[in-house]
């Protein structure tokens, strides 16, 4: 574990600060194509460092915030050939950041059970991600966020030498969360809320003494802080129209957009739908939501249904797998559950000749929050819109008014007419 310590690497050279980094990716198991895309953004900083004082000198903040500033896509600007390192360049320059003042990097894009840990910790976090798929029966997603929250503060406390969990200290979990403060506060806050569900599994299990949990500050985030992307009405049907239905790969597409912008489906139930949840005879899909394990019914229009079918009868191959959804090459496979689908609408978009919006997220969630905009302005009552949207409080669902300012004037519930709404 001698590689794990607390021993700055300050002043390094740009050039050994960038191996030192590339070898820690390794030790950490991060994929090759990971590695491939740090190593092209840490290739394009060392001729950045090149042109602005050599690369003998000692790496800076100031060094790599000009680089990331001089990097960064603009709103309107799409990648260019070779250019896949762009869009990761804030992380790529803060992994670098972290190497040179702790000499160690926080692994993030990795799976965490494969982290370097020492057996004692990999042990725990073993019990602890078997507690919770087999005792709280936390969904795939979920799981993994947990694990990962968990083997980040074991990560951290191996970097302190702290050897055993007994020897846990407040002080070692104050440490932690100002190791974190580059979070985004949302992000952050998820990330206390995971480390102190870990926090009282050890003290239940025995390992702690006492419940740490309370120890952790809490990050309050606005209720409603974020305003959720969704898109132009004529940009969105541009893209549905750019879809060539006549390939296989179209049709499945198709079938996919029109899932997520009419029924409102989160892509990982678009992704893991089923033959057996599609009932034809009454025109619905009836699914157990992903994320929040409610089951979820929604009847499907006369559009969607004619675009399931054409894939399914033109465009699916033959395969034993009861996913709706497959890939277009063999083994035709369905899709992973770390794939967000984000790649389709990329591509269509582009298709379209529609410009991407850095300052804007659009994902497949985006189609989402487009429907539940489009349903607000056609004044549909709320709690229908959360029953749409399979959402668990219709507190969820006011967030979608804030995307546009008429409707958040509007959005209010009248309590004496729905009474039964949350």
């Amino acid at each position: 574990m001698d590689s794990l310590n607390t021993t700055t690497t300050r002043d390094l050279p740009v050039d050994d600060l960038v191996a030192r980094a590339q070898r820690e990716l390794e030790r950490l198991g991060y994929s090759i194509s990971w590695r491939r895309v740090y190593h092209a953004t840490w290739r394009q900083f060392i001729a950045f460092a090149e042109d602005n004082g050599g690369t003998d000198q000692a790496y800076s903040d100031d060094l790599g915030a000009r680089f990331v500033e001089a990097s960064r896509l603009a709103p309107d600007e799409d990648l260019d050939k070779g250019e896949h390192w762009r869009p990761h360049v804030v992380y790529g320059i803060k992994v670098l950041g972290d190497c040179n003042r702790h000499g160690r990097v926080e692994p993030f894009h990795t799976d965490m059970l494969r982290v370097a840990l020492r057996p004692s910790m990999k042990t725990v976090l073993r019990e602890y991600q078997r507690y919770s798929r087999d005792r709280r029966h936390l969904q795939p997603r979920a799981l993994a966020e947990r694990t990962r929250d968990a083997a980040r503060l074991l990560h951290f406390l191996d970097s302190r030498k702290v050897e055993r969990l007994q020897e846990l200290q407040p002080a070692d979990l104050t440490a932690f969360i100002e190791s974190q403060s580059h979070l985004k506060r949302n992000t952050l806050s998820k990330l206390v809320s995971g480390v102190r569900v870990f926090l009282k599994f050890l003290a239940e299990a025995g390992t702690l003494r006492q419940d740490l949990s309370k120890a952790l500050p809490t990050v309050r985030v606005p209720a409603g802080g974020s305003i959720p992307s969704v898109w132009d009405g004529e940009a969105l049907v541009k893209v549905l129209q750019a879809v060539d239905r006549r390939s296989p790969r179209g049709k499945r597409d198709y079938a996919m957009l029109l899932l997520a912008c009419r029924l409102g489906l989160r892509a990982g139930d678009i992704r893991a739908l089923t033959l057996d949840e599609i009932d034809w005879d009454s025109a619905t899909v009836n699914l157990t939501q992903a994320k929040t394990g409610v089951p979820l019914q929604l009847p499907f229009s006369e559009e969607v249904g004619e675009a399931l079918i054409d894939y399914l009868r033109s465009g699916r191959p033959t395969s034993d797998h009861r996913e709706v959804f497959l890939g277009v090459n063999a083994p035709f496979q369905p899709f992973g559950e770390n794939n967000h689908l984000h790649h389709i609408l990329i591509h269509w978009r582009r298709v379209a000749g529609i410009k991407s919006n850095r300052r804007k997220r659009s994902g497949f969630h985006s189609l989402r929050h487009t429907l539940a905009t489009q349903l607000l302005r056609e004044e549909t009552p709320i709690h229908l819109i959360s029953e749409i949207l399979g959402h668990t409080k219709t507190a969820s669902t006011f967030i979608y008014a804030k995307a546009d300012t008429e409707m958040l004037r509007g959005a209010a519930l009248n309590t004496e007419e729905t009474p039964d709404v949350e």
